[in-house]
Formats: C-alpha cells, sequence, structure tokens
C-alpha cells in the first residue's frame, strides 16, 4: 500500500457520488476548505458518531470556508440510508465502492487487512494543497475542537 498523502503535497482529485447520488468532485471545491473524513464502514457505532460530528459543526465549518465530507467504501445506497437514519442532511457521505476503495486508495490510508479506510482527517486548503493530516486509532472517534484549531 501506498503511504499516506502528506502535509504540503497536492491532494488526489476525484469524483464521488454522495448519499443522494450527487457528484462531488474534490477539483471543484477549489476556493474552499475541505476537511476529508475519512471512516471504515457505515452502520457502526464510532463511523456514526464521527459523521455526526461533521454534521453538528457544518455550521463552524462553513464559517469558516469549509466543507466537510465523509467518506467510506460503502455503496451510495448504503450511505442514503444511513444518512437518513442519523438525520444528516447537510455534509455530503461520499461513497467509494467501485473501484473498491480507490479514492481513499490514492490517499493512501486503504487497510488492506479491513478492506476499507482507517479512520483518517486531511484537511485540504482553498488551492488544493494537503494542509493537516492525522490517523486516528479505529475506535477513537476524530476530536472535532482538533479540526477546528487545524482550519483556522
Amino acid at each position: 500500500m501506498a503511504d499516506a498523502i502528506k502535509v504540503g503535497e497536492k491532494a488526489p482529485d476525484f469524483t464521488l457520488k454522495d448519499h443522494n447520488g450527487n457528484d462531488v468532485t474534490l477539483s471543484q471545491l477549489k476556493g474552499k476548505k475541505v476537511v476529508l473524513g475519512f471512516h471504515p464502514l457505515a452502520w457502526t457505532g464510532v463511523c456514526a458518531e464521527q459523521m455526526k460530528n461533521l454534521e453538528k459543526y457544518y455550521d463552524r465549518m462553513t464559517e469558516l470556508n469549509t466543507v466537510a465530507l465523509g467518506i467510506s467504501i460503502d455503496t451510495t445506497f448504503s450511505k442514503h440510508a444511513w444518512a437518513k437514519s442519523l438525520d444528516i442532511e447537510k455534509t455530503p457521505l461520499l461513497a467509494d465502492f467501485w473501484p473498491h476503495g480507490a479514492m481513499i486508495k490514492s490517499y493512501g490510508v486503504f487497510n488492506d487487512e479491513m478492506g476499507a479506510s482507517k479512520r483518517t482527517v486531511f484537511i485540504v486548503d482553498e488551492e488544493g494543497t494537503v494542509i493537516w493530516h492525522k490517523v486516528y486509532p479505529i475506535k477513537e472517534v476524530p476530536d472535532m475542537e482538533e479540526i477546528i484549531k487545524a482550519l483556522e
């Protein structure tokens, strides 16, 4: 597996479907910061908390000219049902289902043993460069205050 993209490197561009079937392309978000919230699998407790936190901090991130995206290997259909069950309405949950985890692999955070992503957050600046990155233990919810501080 490739090493994770490092701070200072250009973030690989991608287009993935969100939980509503809309295309989301990183390069089309140029001019905004982007939080890429990788989580292993939908329908699991820690991942649910991670995505609910992105939704909870939606307004604060908007104030900081930031878009947050939740990303996993699940299907669009699964992400749609999961978002509905979690009352996620504003935060796009992206499906990197096929080719299986290709976008996640391009960021170097695919866990071959699990067949899913590592729990990882990248922050991409307005020009498409990674400015912050952290891999979290699989059972740890990423600290939103830490992420907000990195955005400020």
